[in-house]
């Protein structure tokens, strides 16, 4: 029987990892009694608080896994640093004692225009991740995304919610698995399907390299140790529905392995995918598709041909091609291209309300949030999220106001300082038009 390496634990499930660790709950500065965690979000002013919070929370591992960027993760920062860029015109002596944070997404009256995004191993951030984040935007008032790769299962969600939710959708070899994942979420009355196409192939992330978070994870012995450091995390993974890939252990023959599982994820990223996948796909859903992933002007006119209820305008967070545009720089190329011929989102590095604002004034209709709330949930849990939804709704608000605007609909280029940007199309239904057959 071979050795492990020195230093390297031999390769485990999380659920084993976590229960053959032995914590005390006062021994870690991570611990947070109810009390002084009310105390504590109470001080949470931004975003960037919450990040450093879950820093501290989660164990490293998952929390390098949500944060970081593939390679040297260039168009990660480009995200950031494109959207500071763009400066705002502040306004005065405007009425703005009432301001609407209202519109609507694919027929759908939201509060405000966020739309959480899905996250893989979501319930890596916190116990029940994806149930706490579900149930934090339904009292918002906006949709939660649950991604292919969720901890928690479609079922589990809607039993816990019992509300609409959207479903994020990986296209894999197994057409047949990927038809049964639909029927899943029409079942749990998904009303939305979210396909993401820029995930054919896997851009290395490095820190998830160094850190051994494959899946399942590999712990190593300093992530064993840094899990025993973060009890409060431990303690909530533990009581969890599901510590695996829940929308498909158990659901595929012969996949309940986690060792096993992981093999067929890895070979089930299929590297054919093409617009014909995107063709029976649409024909197979009953509900509304959006495409994300889109950031090129020849990707998001074919995806509108191809009848795409919305596309998101989407660099997969910087994870995917490194050195590839922000996506907020291609917005307004994108916006500018279709004509109005679908709905536009805008998914990339949106971490303020002014980021949202200058979003929205280069044409999109509303904004996928990723690390954002992921930050909030790996602090505080549910709370954690509706915090940063409330941080982003606020920072939002007093924008507009300074910028002399009163409702989200009426957010266009104007609040932009000195910009020549595509102005946003006209907020009203489209007719469908019959979809061109592209291959």
């Amino acid at each position: 029987m071979p050795r492990n390496k020195p230093g390297i634990a031999p390769r485990t499930h999380l659920a084993e990892t976590v229960n053959h660790t032995h914590f005390r709950a006062d021994a870690s500065p991570c611990y947070l009694t109810a009390t002084s965690g009310a105390i504590a979000m109470k001080t949470v002013t931004s975003i960037a608080d919450l990040r450093d919070i879950a820093r501290r929370r989660v164990p490293r591992a998952f929390f390098d896994y949500a944060d970081s960027g593939s390679y040297s993760e260039q168009t990660l920062r480009a995200n950031r640093a494109d959207l500071e860029a763009i400066k705002l015109r502040q306004r005065v002596l405007v009425d703005v004692s009432e301001r609407d944070l209202t519109t609507t997404v694919l027929g759908r009256k939201i509060a405000a225009p966020m739309i959480l995004a899905p996250i893989g191993l979501l319930g890596m951030q916190h116990g029940d991740g994806e149930i706490l984040a579900a149930r934090a935007a339904n009292e918002a008032g906006i949709p939660f995304t649950l991604s292919t790769m969720s901890v928690c299962s479609i079922e589990h969600v809607a039993e816990a919610t019992n509300k609409p939710f959207w479903f994020q959708l990986y296209v894999i070899r197994d057409k047949g698995f990927s038809k049964a994942l639909m029927d899943r979420a029409a079942a749990a009355k998904v009303d939305t399907l979210v396909l993401t196409v820029d995930l054919q192939v896997l851009g290395q992330r490095h820190k998830d390299v160094k850190n051994g978070m494959t899946v399942p994870p590999e712990f190593r012995i300093r992530n064993v140790i840094d899990i025993a450091r973060r009890p409060a995390w431990a303690w909530n993974v533990l009581k969890a529905k599901s510590k695996t890939f829940g929308n498909i252990s158990g659901f595929v023959p012969g996949m309940e392995n986690v060792n096993s599982l992981a093999k067929w994820t890895a070979d089930q990223f299929d590297p054919s995918l093409n617009w014909r996948d995107v063709e029976w796909i649409k024909d197979y859903w009953p509900g509304k598709l959006v495409i994300k992933g889109i950031n090129d002007v020849e990707d998001a006119q074919t995806a509108v041909k191809m009848g795409a209820d919305a596309i998101v305008v989407s660099n997969h967070g910087g994870r995917q091609l490194d050195g590839a545009a922000s996506s907020i720089s291609m917005l307004p190329r994108v916006v500018d291209a279709i004509g109005g011929g679908t709905e536009v989102l805008f998914d990339g590095g949106i971490r303020t309300g002014a980021d949202i604002v200058r979003a929205l004034a280069l044409g999109a209709r509303a904004c996928l949030i990723g690390r954002s709330y992921v930050y909030g949930l790996g602090a505080y849990g549910q709370a954690g999220v509706a915090k940063a939804i409330d941080i982003l709704e606020k920072e939002l608000s007093v924008t507009m106001a300074l910028t002399g605007v009163g409702k989200v609909a009426d957010i266009t280029s104007r609040v932009i300082d000195d910009g020549t940007v595509a102005k946003k199309p006209a907020a009203k239904p489209r007719a469908r038009k019959a979809a061109a057959k592209t291959t």
